[in-house]
């Protein structure tokens, strides 16, 4: 009987060692002593002795070998555990990138293979390993994960487990060699297993779980259809305008939200389906700006019906409160609309409303300014065609009073009142409908020559008349003004839209902003300016308390009240605008220019101070990488060189002459090693700080190649060196560039396989020469090529016995020092070759081989 899809349960780590793989296991034990089928698809120990206790009395699968350039690897054999179908299966290491030519390029995929093969899958994974938090914990870290699993994969689980442990907890598992072995917990401890980086990696798991806990919450709600709201986390949802209360309401909301632990703060506005009538742009920035400071997101819902539109975003995200502000129309409005606030609270439910009383609410909403919608030239048009037109009608429609009946005549008047309206706009259509009443009560209808009406049904005629013509008025108008605002908005959004295209192609937003809007508006200057100390409002005019930060144009303004038009921006920032006066109906666009201004001037501020910070922040890092270095890296051959001394010098021992010979031999290399090392440490530094001297001289390679192959000792017998003879001389200092060679060849044959040699070769490009140094080791990815050359980085190194990490670095260094480069290259057939290029002493030929010698 076939089996449905396995289940797939993670235990989640917030860092290596936490306890994953024993907790997998354990699980695996007690599954099996309730009588389920249990086998070990896979499992990495990493010679931990309580984990590999765990290990006996589960039935394992044999692994696939695999063969790899020249190396044996052992992979999860997917086949064999789907042929063996037991009920679960412990598979280890979910973001596991398996070895070239297997079956899945990722441990993942072959367990989605498993899990549709009807079997259940326990496996485990590192919060660094999820691809969405890749580069935060690179960031907190300065190591990038390369074995990286999607998000959804985990998202896709039936059971996630988060496996936690105390910072300082798991620094004492370590610092007990219970994770890594002893000569490797010192530099663990001093880089990636400091107590911040591990805070910042349990806040990621605590976080990412949260949020999985509430996709759960989510799914369980909707399956069962559950619209109520949950209380399972505060969530405060507070409704803004666009007004200018919007400020104080976010305030309030956010002290509301801090009250509860971990409670979320959500900022809605609704606006309108047509997209017509909206909040002003410059204060929903400002706004928005404010919500993301104080730690909240910012929605936007479309509605008609704003507090249905409110209702249903805040239990779609299943908020426990909902903070309003209290209403700013006028009583009599109030009376005959209930309005947003009371209709919301009647309808909320179990949502907690707030009604926030602010400063607006003294003052009523103030109405916008009615402009007409037609212009001035269509409206006297229009009232010219109601006065003269309509007599012009009576005086043709005289004549045939007889044989045209009053319906007729109605039908007629009306035609007119439509013309008129089409024209000239609603008032002069009214007015053409009550002149009309009066012409056709008069001049047509019985008793004529009299304003009175004999016939009831008569009456009643012009009476519809009169009601159809303001109608018809009433909804000619409102439809020029929807024209008008849709071709304005229209207007405001191509605008916006170019705006948003020149911001982001050009290379200072700031500048592009403020030269964007002195083109759109036709003006002479456009001034950013900031208030300068604590002046009072009254310093509009003082020149001295305003400094230009950027302008656009001729002329700046030095302060706002010699601005034609001036906006603010927030407390001290001011756009001035020196031109012409405009409009009243640009001030809206002209907001989002200012708001946008002041977001650009943060942005850039911000990156300033980023930049100026990043050397800091380098320094910090090497300070830090350095006093790992001297922790292990240098203490090493110290502690042997003194070893060997210290037993020569114990008279207690009757050493033999070889032993001595040894001791002396081990003493004369460690110290030979940790010279080598605090030289580069000290050129390291001398780069950096720009005082290394050069001494640049015409110098031969043949020269020398030679003297660095020599000073590899023992692993010269692996330099192969093929240099042609007329080779140029180039521009170096040879004391340097023997450092560069030997650094370049020692770490070549480091990661050679044994029995490959290294092969030195050269070759004249143009006006330069390229040395390159290759091997045939296992290379690295090019996406790593730049981080190779990075201080204390040990990219594929497996001990920490063979230097700090700054060979590349210094070698990099050094050669850029002498106007040359240094760049990496994949070896055809795997490996890596390094390139070293210097430019030719001088265009004539080299010296003839005799001459050098």
């Amino acid at each position: 009987m076939s089996r449905g899809r396995g289940r797939l349960r993670v235990y989640l780590g917030a860092a290596p060692g936490v306890g994953k793989t024993y907790m997998m296991l354990c699980e695996g034990h007690r599954r099996l002593a309730r009588g389920t089928d249990v086998v070990v698809g896979l499992v990495e120990t990493h010679d931990r002795p309580r984990t590999a206790e765990l290990l006996d009395g589960l039935e394992a699968i044999p692994r696939k070998s695999m063969v790899h350039r020249e190396s044996v690897f052992t992979e999860l054999d997917v086949d064999a555990v789907i042929a063996r179908r037991p009920r679960v299966a412990l598979i280890d290491e979910l973001a596991h990138t398996n070895v070239p030519g297997s079956r899945n390029a990722k441990r993942w995929q072959d367990i989605e293979e498993i899990l549709e093969a009807g079997i259940d899958v326990i496996s485990t994974v590192n919060i660094q390993h999820l691809e969405s938090l890749n580069d935060v914990v690179k960031e907190i870290t300065g190591v990038a994960q390369r074995e990286t699993v999607p998000d959804e994969v985990v998202r896709r689980a039936d059971q996630v487990e988060l496996v936690d442990m105390d910072p300082e907890a798991l620094r004492r598992r370590m610092a007990h060699g219970n994770v890594y072995a002893p000569e490797k917990v010192d530099a663990a401890l001093s880089n990636y297993f400091r107590a911040g980086n591990l805070t910042a990696l349990r806040e990621l798991a605590l976080l990412w779980v949260a949020d999985k806990v509430d996709e759960q919450l989510d799914r369980y709600r909707a399956e069962h259809g559950i619209a109520g709201t949950w209380e399972a986390r505060e969530r405060v949802v507070v409704a803004l305008t666009g007004g200018p209360e919007g400020d104080a309401l976010i305030r309030r909301a956010a002290r509301v939200a801090g009250r509860g632990q971990g409670a979320d703060l959500l900022a809605v506005h609704v606006t309108r389906s047509d997209g017509l009538a909206g909040a002003d742009p410059a204060s929903t920035a400002r706004q928005r700006t404010l919500v993301e400071n104080l730690g909240g997101t910012y929605h936007q819902v479309v509605g008609d019906d704003v507090p249905t539109a409110l209702l249903d975003f805040a239990r779609g995200v299943n908020a426990t409160q909902l903070v309003l502000g209290a209403s700013r129309r006028g009583r009599f409005a109030q009376i005959l609309s209930r309005g947003v606030g009371v209709t919301t609270t009647a309808r909320s439910g179990s949502i907690d409303v707030h009604m926030i009383t602010h400063d607006e609410v003294k003052r009523t909403r103030a109405r916008a300014p009615s402009r007409a919608a037609l212009t001035r030239t269509r409206r006297v048009a229009g009232w010219l065609l109601a006065v003269l037109g309509l007599p012009l009608l009576t005086l043709a429609l005289r004549p045939f009073h007889g044989a045209v009946n009053l319906p007729s005549d109605i039908l007629l008047f009306l035609l007119m009142v439509v013309v008129v309206a089409l024209v000239g706009g609603m008032w002069p259509a009214v007015t053409a409908a009550v002149l009309g009443f009066l012409l056709l009560n008069y001049f047509f209808t019985a008793p004529v020559d009299r304003l009175t009406v004999a016939a009831p049904e008569n009456l009643f005629a012009l009476s519809v008349y009169v009601l159809v013509a303001v109608m018809v008025s009433a909804v000619v108008d409102v439809a020029a003004r929807r024209t008008r605002d849709a071709a304005r908005a229209r207007a405001e959004a191509e605008v916006l839209s170019t705006l948003a295209g020149h911001v982001l192609r050009g290379e200072h937003a700031l500048a592009s902003l403020l030269a964007r809007l002195r083109e759109t508006f036709v003006l002479a200057s456009v001034t950013m300016l900031e208030r300068v100390g604590e002046q009072g409002p009254d310093d509009q005019s003082d020149p001295e308390a305003w400094r230009i930060v950027a302008t656009a144009g001729d002329a700046p303004c030095t302060c706002p009240g010699v601005a034609d038009t001036d906006v603010v921006v927030d407390e001290r920032l001011v756009l001035a605008i020196r031109g012409r006066l405009l409009e009243a109906s640009d001030r809206r666009l002209l907001e989002a220019f200012a708001a946008e201004a002041g977001v650009a001037l943060r942005q850039d501020r911000l990156a300033r101070e980023a930049e100026r910070v990043r050397p800091l922040a380098e320094a910090d890092r090497m300070r830090t990488a350095l006093l790992a270095a001297v922790s292990h890296d240098l203490r090493t051959p110290l502690a042997s060189a003194k070893a060997a001394v210290e037993s020569l010098r114990n008279t207690g021992v009757d050493w033999s002459a070889e032993d001595r010979r040894e001791l002396l031999a081990t003493a004369d290399e460690s110290l030979v090693k940790l010279d080598r090392l605090v030289t580069n440490l000290l050129d390291m530094s001398r780069l950096q700080a720009g005082v290394l001297g050069l001494a640049l001289e015409p110098t031969a390679f043949e020269d020398v190649v030679p003297r660095a192959v020599d000073d590899l000792g023992p692993l010269s017998r692996w330099i192969e060196v093929d240099l042609s003879d007329d080779l140029p001389e180039v521009v170096a200092d040879q004391v340097l560039l023997e450092r560069i060679l030997v650094n370049l060849m020692s770490n070549a044959v480091r990661h050679s396989p044994e029995g490959r040699n290294v092969l030195v070769t050269a070759g004249e490009y143009g006006d330069h020469v390229e040395l390159r140094v290759v091997d045939r080791g296992a290379g690295i990815p090019r996406d790593a090529y730049d981080r190779v050359f990075m201080p204390f980085q040990r990219l594929g190194d497996r001990d920490n016995h063979t230097g700090v990490g700054l060979g590349l670095a210094l070698s990099r260094g050094l050669a850029e020092a002498m106007a040359g480069t240094l760049m990496p290259e994949e070896t055809p057939g795997g490996g890596l070759t390094m390139v070293l290029t210097l430019p030719v002493s001088s265009p004539s030929r080299p010296r003839p081989p005799e001459e050098r010698r």
